[in-house]
């Protein structure tokens, strides 16, 4: 037998799996490619020869506008030389250089609908030195998708998506994007036009993608750069720079496991989206598996990526099992089972997920049998004055970001046989997701033996939710 342990709440839960059973940690079972050695100087030879497009030397001078928008606390990491600390204070450098006044620079927070990043949290982000150059004169700023004083809307663009924009971004002479370029469920890879796309734009904007018909479409499952959903954040990205008059200057770090820079490409989005992926490919899809499994088994912490209570809220625990099944669809036979630890104490930390209860709740009533019927209030909770409110002055995520995370969590009930909740507190929560609860992950091995016969192949993931995930392939893929 093997012994593996899973994040539970905030700590582990131990389980005994049979000897046949794979264990896959990112960065441990198959290792990163090396990353940079000299990070600065790597970042700033990639920020002086951007790829198709002239310098930020020959772009600006004295009298311009620079906005620098950068991604939020949700990815990035924190350490001395994460990329958006090395890489903001060299391209603010270069503005200067050029005759940029340091009062015409505004740094962005491009929270999109996450909830706004505290004052200690862009700190920690920014590093002290940055900070405390530009916050007391009011330079940084979260971006708000709900301040139309600040916000410009740019029509439709041929899919009929439309598009709603920053205003001070939209109106800059530099508009610069700071990119982190990380294997995601949604769209293949974070950074690029995804940045522009949901960092800086409006929930109607969103709603162009993070919505069921295009997210339960065959070509989003498993992950893939190809898909509709990146066809429509490329797209809403070029519809920008059509209306702006200009292309966004992309500063894009491919990070391994660790938030590590692999490597920087800065340039046009168009030209170097293809370069950073095709990095990031050998990290990020794995040709690993040797046969396809029965079983995926993981642990879900309380606390991790968006926040505190992703890992008991019920909606959102869903929408993590759901991620992990786009991520490794293709080293799963078909109808295969989840097995996933969590306290769910039904905790929603209903302060910093407004929007989730009251959604959870209409769930449960009202002729709702899937998750998909309750897209048709979207417009009616995004336009609440009080769950807008809490995302503008409360630190709350809008209220259209549940309907997102809906849209993904219904994708694991259409590929799974079963998803089995593992030591719950309060099972009920689980069981009112269509999730069935089990006391240990051993009782819960026993019972998919219904679906999956005896001596299921088990993939193991530990730390799944604790670093930056892979997409697993076959072997010979």
């Amino acid at each position: 037998m093997k012994s593996v342990q899973f994040e539970y709440g905030e700590g582990y839960l131990e389980a005994q799996l049979p000897d046949s059973a794979e264990i896959f940690t990112p960065g441990e079972t198959v290792t990163d490619p090396p990353f940079l050695n000299d990070i600065e100087a790597a970042t700033l030879e990639s920020i002086l020869n951007p790829i198709g497009m002239q310098p930020i030397s020959e772009q600006v001078g004295p009298g311009s506008k620079v906005t620098i928008s950068f991604p939020d606390r949700v990815k990035g990491g924190y350490q001395k030389n994460s990329h958006r600390k090395t890489s903001i204070p060299l391209l603010i450098e270069e503005c200067l250089k050029a005759g940029v006044l340091k009062k015409d620079i505004k740094l962005i927070c491009a929270v999109g609908l996450h909830r706004k990043n505290t004052d200690e949290e862009i700190r920690d982000i920014l590093g002290e030195k940055l900070y405390y150059q530009f916050a007391h004169t009011g330079q940084i700023s979260n971006h708000d998708a709900e301040d139309w004083d600040n916000l410009i809307d740019l029509g439709f663009n041929d899919a009929g998506d439309h598009i709603i924009m920053n205003k001070d971004v939209y109106e800059s002479d530099l508009a610069i994007l700071i990119g982190h370029v990380l294997g995601n469920p949604y769209g293949g890879y974070s950074g690029g036009y995804k940045m522009a796309a949901t960092g800086i734009t409006h929930w109607k904007c969103i709603a162009a993608h993070h919505i069921p018909r295009v997210m339960h479409r065959e070509d989003f499952i498993p992950v893939s750069s190809k898909s509709m959903m990146r066809v429509k954040m490329d797209a809403i990205g070029h519809h920008m720079e059509s209306k702006m008059g200009k292309k966004f200057f992309m500063c894009d770090a491919v990070l391994d496991t660790k938030q590590r820079q692999i490597g920087v490409y800065s340039g046009y989005g168009e030209e170097i989206q293809p370069l950073a992926w095709e990095s990031a490919d050998k990290r990020t899809y794995i040709p690993w598996a040797k046969e396809k499994f029965d079983v995926m088994m993981f642990g879900m912490p309380q606390n991790f990526h968006y926040g505190n209570g992703h890992g008991t809220n019920p909606l959102l625990m869903l929408q993590a099992i759901a991620a992990n099944v786009v991520r490794y669809k293709r080293v799963m036979n078909d109808n295969f089972v989840v097995i996933c630890s969590s306290i769910c104490n039904g905790y929603f930390h209903d302060e910093e997920f407004p929007s989730y209860r009251p959604l959870y709740d209409l769930y449960q009533k009202d002729y709702h049998n899937s998750l998909s019927d309750l897209a048709k209030f979207g417009e009616y909770f995004s336009t609440d004055e009080d769950f807008i409110s809490k995302y503008r002055y409360s630190y709350g995520y809008h209220p259209f970001h549940a309907f997102s995370m809906i849209s993904c969590g219904e994708i694991a009930e259409k590929h799974c046989s079963a998803i089995y909740i593992v030591g719950a507190y309060e099972p009920g929560y689980a069981r009112s997701m269509g999730m069935k609860t089990r006391p240990t992950f051993e009782s819960a091995i026993h019972d998919s033996q219904m679906y999956m016969g005896k001596n299921p192949k088990i993939l193991a993931l530990p730390k799944t939710f604790r670093t930056a995930g892979v997409h697993l392939m076959m072997k010979d893929s």
